[in-house]
């Protein structure tokens, strides 16, 4: 839910070997197809990694509250997408 609130859509997968219940998901899922589409590169993705760290580090130390950090990444998550539209390509020269 954090990471949602920051613009980071994903969703929950099980782990192999994972040793909490089958009901209980330890792992997150993106979907690399959008952001491939869009241009995203290494970098792209480094700097994907190092925002879901961000939330997920504040969280874990503060789960009542994570709406500052949410705000900082969700303004770098639109700032880092407004550099790869979506429909780039029917973009006028």
């Amino acid at each position: 839910n954090s990471l949602g609130k920051a613009n980071i859509t994903c969703n929950k997968n099980g782990i192999p070997f994972d040793t909490q219940k089958m009901t209980i998901t330890s792992g997150i899922r993106l979907g690399t197809q959008a952001v491939t589409t869009r241009g995203f590169g290494l970098n792209e993705f480094k700097k994907v990694g190092n925002l879901i760290s961000k939330v997920i580090e504040s969280l874990s130390k503060n789960q009542e509250d994570n709406g500052k950090i949410e705000s900082e990444v969700r303004k770098e998550v639109i700032e880092l997408c407004s550099k790869f539209p979506i429909y780039n390509h029917l973009k006028e020269n």
